[in-house]
């Protein structure tokens, strides 16, 4: 038990310190390479604080642990919004883009509605058997392909494209060894976290479904953590807020696509409700743009998120 708990722990740390130096050797390469910030914003940011759910996805597809896989990404996805845009909220109003609030969080919602679609062969097709299929996943990664054009569009429009050199840049050998050694980490802290989480839901008697919902889904989701309430923190609301939605939809459009490339995602019913609480989050998302102050997630709004979380989570809890 005691070595189960330390390979969980460690493999937590690996994963955020592999994606921090990941992320961070990329912009530096980015940065020598004169790609714009912008670019690097709506893709490193996002998509590489993703990387764990990414990395523990991987590992659990290829070794047939499909409700550690799904559970990971739908409960990534609820604590993003109810608690990550929730506590950010709380330490300062949230001012949303006009473009997000149009654009990107109706995307994560229509993500998150596909999931639902994607999984419910038996409801829809009265299949004996429902599971997200390699042919899902082939869709979800063609709706990412859509969603890469758009950031790229975003990119274009913008002026002063060219990343300007910092003051004290990193060299290219350096950039390079911190993506080589944060690739490692996020490799092994994968490999070790889904070995816990299968080892602890076994002493625990507990499903692996709901190890994936709650402890590898916070975990992997301290990346965003982190980073959003850190620019909320910063004043930089475009950040706090795009990091998380596009966070989502990374993890359900091309976590949820490759995974299920790897090993079709059999779907148990009971599921169902974990797919609506997601649904549910970021339809609540964009309501609160038009409740109160437009376009702004308030601190009694992210009291409420974070509140709903609570009850999610209690829910699970007496579930089991």
């Amino acid at each position: 038990m005691a070595l189960t708990l330390i390979l969980f722990v460690v493999g937590f740390l690996l994963l955020i310190k592999g994606a921090d130096f990941f992320v961070q050797g990329s912009a530096a390469l980015a940065r020598r390479f004169r790609i714009s910030e912008l670019v690097i914003g709506l893709t490193l940011v996002a998509f590489g604080t993703s990387l764990p759910e990414l990395v523990v996805n991987l590992f659990a597809s290829a070794e047939g642990r499909t409700d550690l896989a799904i559970g990971n990404v739908l409960g990534s996805n609820t604590f993003n919004i109810f608690a990550i845009l929730g506590i950010a909220a709380i330490l300062i109003p949230l001012r949303v883009h006009r473009g997000t609030t149009w654009k990107e969080i109706p995307l994560s919602l229509l993500a998150a509605v596909a999931v639902g679609i994607a999984a419910n062969d038996g409801i829809i097709d009265g299949a004996v058997v429902a599971v997200v299929s390699r042919t899902d996943g082939l869709l979800f990664l063609g709706f990412f392909s859509i969603f890469l054009a758009y950031v790229l569009s975003i990119a274009r429009q913008e002026t002063g494209a060219a990343a300007p050199e910092t003051a004290h840049p990193w060299s290219m050998g350096r950039a390079v060894v911190a993506v080589v050694a944060g690739l490692g980490a996020l490799i092994w802290g994968g490999r070790w976290v889904v070995l816990g989480a299968v080892a602890g839901a076994r002493m625990l008697g507990v499903s692996e479904s709901l190890i994936g919902l709650t402890i590898v889904a916070v975990g992997t989701s301290l990346p965003e953590l982190a980073t959003s309430v850190l620019a909320a923190r910063r004043g930089s609301m475009d950040i706090a807020v795009g990091n998380v939605v596009g966070s989502n939809i990374f993890n359900i459009f091309f976590i949820l696509g490759v995974s299920a490339l790897l090993h079709p995602l059999p779907f148990a019913a009971g599921q169902n409700f974990d797919i609506l609480v997601t649904v549910f989050a970021s339809a609540a998302l964009f309501a609160t743009m038009f409740v109160g102050k437009r376009h702004t997630l308030e601190r009694w709004q992210g009291a409420l998120l974070l509140g709903c979380y609570v009850g999610y989570v209690g829910y699970l809890l007496v579930r089991g």
